[in-house]
């Protein structure tokens, strides 16, 4: 995992690290000196103290803790693919794709190293799979996970945590329900949480909510778990606990109104914008006698045009 954050990190490593190790002298030829896993993990844990507390607790279950029967989500049929192929059946005629799978326990085999490592086996009521982790049974942590399967007790456990609450949500990238597919629905609005349903191979929940006005419609979006280490997928960054209209009393009824909805106008300020649109892929900024003038420009050909921090023309 240290070598995974090393190469996260490496660019802040440089910056933070390097000034007060010893030996680091700027002389045209830099001498850096070593920087161990002990310093990495300082760097990590100061950059984790910075980010704010989840509105969510992640569940611990670690592989040695799991129970018989516990159950997983396949998101793919690739799965075929990871499973120890057997002489009892033929692997490439099962469907895994949105199918449950129980945990059935674990054999400790010999590795072509010798080390004693961990098959997970696993079945669904008809057949049985073995899935090699290559890990030894004291190297598995809370943050283990099989390739495109889901834990339906962390999914359980979010249901828990979310179903009938009261948040806002803060995309305007919407789901439909049942087609799944994409449409714009609109932001920083109150909604009520039914549901938590297991996602795909990449965000692993869907998150149900109906909008709490007269229209009630009904959508979903996908989150990342609790437990992920990148947060821009995460709960708290697509809802809202409370309401971010309270964070903005400078912007007026109207402004927040295109807000909601994505939109734009003229002699918006770029704060106003950034909530409408989120924030621009580059910013090129134009100074001239005139006064600042600014360009955002985003994906498809949107751009918005500033004189003095106000939005003067634009296209959507």
């Amino acid at each position: 995992m240290v070598n995974t954050y090393k190469k996260l990190y490496i660019r802040l490593l440089t910056i933070t690290l390097l000034p007060v190790l010893s030996g680091c002298f700027f002389t045209g030829v830099e001498n850096t000196g070593k920087i161990t896993d002990k310093e990495v993990q300082r760097v990590i844990s100061e950059i984790e103290l910075r980010q704010p507390a989840s509105s969510l607790t992640a569940l611990a279950d670690s592989l040695p803790a799991w129970r018989v029967g516990k159950n997983f989500y396949a998101t793919d049929d690739g799965l075929r693919l990871l499973f120890v192929r057997s002489s009892d059946y033929d692997i490439d005629t099962v469907s895994f794709s949105g199918k449950i799978l129980t945990y059935a326990g674990y054999d400790i085999v010999s590795s072509i190293s010798g080390a004693q490592t961990v098959n997970i086996k696993l079945s669904n009521g008809r057949h049985s799979f073995v899935y090699r982790t290559n890990k030894t049974l004291d190297s598995f942590g809370p943050d283990f996970s099989i390739p495109l399967l889901i834990d339906m007790d962390a999914v359980n456990d979010v249901t828990r945590q979310l179903v009938g609450r009261d948040v806002y949500v803060k995309t305007s990238i919407w789901y439909d329900t049942n087609s799944e597919d994409v449409f714009t629905g609109r932001q920083y609005i109150p909604v009520r949480i039914i549901a938590v349903k297991p996602g795909n191979k990449v965000l692993p929940m869907k998150v149900v909510f109906t909008t709490s006005d007269e229209l009630a419609q009904e959508a979903f979006v996908w989150i990342s778990s609790p437990s992920a280490t990148m947060h821009n997928r995460d709960f708290d960054s697509m809802f809202s606990l409370v309401d971010p209209r309270k964070n903005h009393p400078e912007i007026s009824d109207a402004h927040w109104s295109l807000i909601i909805n994505g939109k734009v106008s003229q002699e918006m300020t770029k704060e106003e914008c950034r909530l409408a649109l989120g924030n621009p892929m580059r910013i090129a900024p134009v100074p001239d006698q005139a006064g600042m003038r600014e360009y955002w420009y985003y994906d498809g050909g949107t751009y918005l045009y500033f004189v003095d921090g106000l939005l003067k023309s634009f296209r959507l």
